[in-house]
């Protein structure tokens, strides 16, 4: 099969009201907001909302093979995921820091994989690279195209007819097809823990993309840009891999670390993988030197810190911020990765805006590690 071309921009920028996302950032391609971006949120979050997010790089893994191999070099548990369910997955390098993160379906015998555009390339080459005698064949899936279906009513009636089927799935990470939509290769709905607790991706052919965006719109879902969907996905206080993360992270700081059923990446209960080590080390002995935060942003100031910006506390670094965001309730807020050590009541400063710590985003930090509850017995303690 012929592989199509990184998808740098979608269909859905000629739509009437579409505001094209800011040049250079992670959405570059896909539409902002159609003219209403706060109100697009409020939709999202109380009512129904569609969000074109087709530049995600699509893979396809099919092989009876799939599951075993992909167990192997990856750091989730999925070598028996059951067909019609899904997982977060991440590839990690020798050290246990975050190379890549994804999203994978497993429905009628193929993997799905879908991750950020940027990344989606190396993720591919690593895939094949990896192969070896696998019964397993890792190729371009983007064919598909990703649409996420956010809030309470985004299981209607007049949706459903749509999706052409009659609910959609209760369960995180559970996947159904979708026949009225889909193609040989596949086309399914699955529903997500986040951004908000009415969460659907929607993995449609790439040439119907257009009609099934309008259709879910006719059906009474509103469009919403890229700025509504990262706005709850920071609220929900989910990290996006490049933005929120650097080149030092591990799954800990992220808030990656559990199977499925935590709605992790990293399953602390499998076989090896690479950098497996460093990830059991800091569960068993250690604890992270950064942890995700949500922050609250002054938004009288002149300006906005960019990403990757430090954040400062007397003049001292002590964290980095990711995603900045307009919430249509919270104001300005950010995700940002601090030292562990820095308190909620700590004035912090990223770039022209004063900064806090939301403390109900802290993680909790009062369990007791089982490697170093052995190592304290050794020395009698």
């Amino acid at each position: 099969m012929t592989e199509s071309p990184i998808v740098s921009e979608s269909a859905l920028l000629a739509l009437p009201g579409a505001v094209a996302s800011p040049s250079g950032g992670p959405d570059a391609g896909l539409p902002w907001h159609y003219g209403d971006p706060l109100g697009e949120q409020r939709a999202a979050a109380t009512s129904a909302a569609v969000v074109d997010r087709s530049t995600r790089f699509v893979l396809a893994v099919p092989g009876d093979e799939r599951l075993s191999w992909l167990h192997t070099i990856s750091s989730q548990h999925i070598a028996s995921l059951p067909n019609g369910t899904s997982a977060e997955n991440l590839s990690l390098d020798a050290n246990g820091r975050v190379e890549h993160h994804f999203v994978q379906t497993d429905l009628d015998g193929v993997t799905w994989i879908d991750t950020e555009a940027d990344r989606g390339p190396d993720l591919l080459a690593f895939l094949k690279k990896m192969v070896f005698w696998a019964k397993a064949e890792p190729r371009d899936g983007n064919e598909l195209a990703v649409l996420s279906l956010l809030g309470p009513d985004a299981g209607s009636p007049a949706v459903l007819a749509v999706l052409g089927i009659d609910a959609l799935p209760a369960e995180p990470y559970a996947a159904v097809a979708l026949p009225a939509v889909a193609l040989p290769a596949g086309g399914f709905v699955r529903r997500m823990p986040w951004p908000t607790e009415h969460s659907f991706d929607l993995l449609v052919p790439r040439e119907s993309l257009t009609a099934i965006f309008t259709a879910l719109r006719d059906a009474g879902a509103r469009p919403a840009g890229s700025w509504a969907f990262e706005a709850l996905r920071v609220e929900a206080v989910r990290p996006r891999i490049g933005v929120d993360t650097d080149e030092r992270t591990i799954p800990h700081e992220a808030r990656w670390v559990g199977g499925p059923e935590q709605y992790g990446a990293v399953h602390l209960d499998k076989g090896c993988y690479r950098g497996q080590e460093t990830v059991a080390r800091v569960h068993n002995l250690g604890k992270p030197p950064r942890h995700l935060v949500l922050l609250h942003l002054d938004g009288s100031a002149d300006g906005r810190p960019e990403t990757g910006d430090d954040i400062t506390a007397g003049g001292r670094a002590v964290g980095r911020i990711g995603t900045i965001v307009d919430h249509h309730e919270l104001g300005p807020i950010a995700l940002a990765l601090v030292k562990r050590t820095i308190t909620p009541d700590t004035a912090l400063v990223a770039g022209p805006c004063a900064a806090s710590i939301d403390p109900d985003s802290i993680p909790p930090d009062d369990g007791i590690q089982a490697g170093r509850a052995a190592v304290d017995r050794l020395r009698g303690r």
